[in-house]
Order: C-alpha cells, then sequence, then structure tokens
C-alpha cells in the first residue's frame, strides 16, 4: 500500500491514540475507511475486533502500564506499526494564576509525556524494521500562544520541539517524523475542554475569560470539516517524503502564524487582543 524507502508493504499497519472523539476519531475511520490495518485506542474503548475505527483497545497514554499492555496486544495483532498516529489530548482553560498544579501537570501528562509513551513504545519495533512514520498531533497553539489556553499551549509547544529532536535522531533508521497543528475543527468532546477549578466570578480574569473562551467556542463551532483533516493525513501518507510540519488550518489562521512569525511580538499581541476584544487593562480590575 505505501512505500518505505522503496520497500513495498502490502498491509500497512496503523496504531492510533485518542480515537474515540475529536480529530482522533476522524483520523481513525479515514485510515480504516482506505483499508489500513488500524489499532485504535482511547480511555473509554474496550476490545473489539470490528469498528468503523479498527480494532479497538483500551489505552490511557498517562499511565505506562496501559501503553505497555496496548503496544503489546497491538503487536500481537498485527505485527509492527508502520505508521504511528498520536493524536491522544486535553485542554483546560484558565489563566495561569489559578490553575491548579494538577491541572497543568495533568494536561502535559496527556498532551506531551503521553506521546512520549507511546513514541518509546512503539520505535524499537519500528527501527527493527528499518521505517516507520510518526505523526504527531501538535496544535496552531504550538506555534503561537492564546490567553487562556496556556497549559495547552505550553504542551504543543514541547510537541514542536521533541518532533524536530526526534526527527533528527531517528531519520538515519528510515523513520519519518511530521507534526500536524490544527486550526479550529468542529470535533471537540467539552469533557476535553474542562475549565480550570479555581476560576470564580470574582476573579480579577473572569470578564477577559468569559470573552475568550465564548469566541474560542464559536470558532470552533464553526471550524473546518475534521473528516477532511483525516482524509488529508491518508493522503500525505502516499507521499515518498512527509514534510516535518503540515499546518491544517482556515486561510485566517494561517495568516495568523505568518504574522506571528513576522511582525514584532507586542504588535501580535495587539492584534489578538483586537480580534478577541479582552486584555484591556481595565477588563478584570473594575468592581463588580
Amino acid at each position: 500500500m505505501l512505500a518505505f524507502n522503496h520497500c513495498a508493504i502490502d498491509r500497512t499497519v496503523v496504531w492510533i491514540s485518542g480515537a474515540s472523539s475529536g480529530l482522533g476519531l476522524a483520523t481513525a475511520k479515514a485510515f480504516r475507511k482506505a483499508g489500513y490495518a488500524v489499532v485504535s485506542g482511547a480511555r473509554s474503548f474496550t476490545e473489539c475486533a470490528d469498528t468503523d475505527v479498527g480494532y479497538t483497545l483500551p489505552l490511557d497514554v498517562t499511565d505506562d502500564n496501559s501503553v505497555s499492555a496496548f503496544a503489546q496486544r497491538a503487536l500481537s495483532l498485527y505485527g509492527a506499526p508502520h505508521i504511528l498516529v498520536l493524536c491522544a489530548g486535553i485542554l483546560v482553560l484558565g489563566p495561569f494564576e489559578e490553575y491548579t498544579m494538577d491541572e497543568v501537570k495533568r494536561v502535559m501528562d496527556t498532551n506531551y509525556f503521553g506521546q512520549v509513551r507511546m513514541v518509546q513504545a512503539a520505535l524499537p519495533h519500528m527501527r527493527k524494521q528499518g521505517f516507520g512514520r510518526i505523526v504527531l498531533f501538535s496544535s496552531i497553539n504550538g506555534l503561537l500562544g492564546i490567553g487562556f489556553q496556556g497549559a495547552y499551549t505550553a504542551s504543543k509547544h514541547a510537541i514542536e520541539g521533541f518532533g524536530e529532536a526526534l526527527s533528527m535522531e531517528t531519520r538515519p533508521f528510515g523513520i519519518e517524523v511530521m507534526c500536524v497543528e490544527p486550526g479550529d475543527h468542529r470535533s471537540g468532546s467539552r469533557k476535553y475542554r474542562a475549565k480550570g477549578g479555581a476560576l470564580r466570578e470574582t476573579s480579577p480574569y473572569y470578564r477577559a475569560f468569559s470573552r475568550v473562551t465564548g469566541i474560542i467556542a464559536h470558532d470552533e463551532e464553526h471550524g473546518s470539516d475534521p473528516d477532511r483533516l483525516g482524509q488529508r493525513l491518508v493522503k500525505m501518507m502516499q507521499k515518498k517524503r512527509l514534510p516535518l510540519r503540515v499546518c491544517i488550518a482556515s486561510a485566517d489562521q494561517r495568516l495568523a502564524v505568518w504574522l506571528h512569525r513576522l511582525l514584532p511580538g507586542r504588535l501580535f499581541e495587539r492584534i489578538l487582543a483586537m480580534y478577541y476584544k479582552a486584555w484591556k487593562k481595565d477588563s478584570g480590575n473594575k468592581k463588580r
């Protein structure tokens, strides 16, 4: 089905994390529909052989034992993975001052350390076979920061650096790494977009937070089609070489990324503030 380093593969095996909802679900469906041998993992899954996302297995990417059990079972089903797609992630909305440390750790453990665990589980088998492709789900937030998504932004920036380093290390073994940077898509499950537990109406951040998160919700509800993202990733797997990064976002969000690279940082901050109509000096300090 694919060719890695001119080595034909008759049955391409794909492992996907975070396949129960959102972009992970759309991606798993796209690979399954295209005829790949898909093993999909999520915390809510039980073992099931025939689903629209392939063979499902329970997987908690924050748990070493769960990752190990997933890998061992997936290996027994189809053998070593040719493609690893890491979609599991959560978002906790809130100002950094009022996050609990448990919330910050939970985001990092799922979004970043979860990908590290999965890579470490799959990579030895890819090295042994001499080829493979690792797809790390980053985000537009891996390229630029937006207020009240600080923990999520930090985790996605970590993935960007991780992806660059991993690509350098694994290329001599015939393994390619690609960071996918999605913009807003109509795919989010609200349970993976929690609000920080400490935030109250008396918070000095509350008014700006309410305004910004309302716009974030609107942009997601009117975002791009997640199925098209899944289909695009499948098509990219047909390419002889993968780019290190691919940004899959609307034109205005790609423009924001370009402006972030081009403009002085403070000027870009002001442009974002105008868009979100927030972060004025008096936004949270007036008496209620």
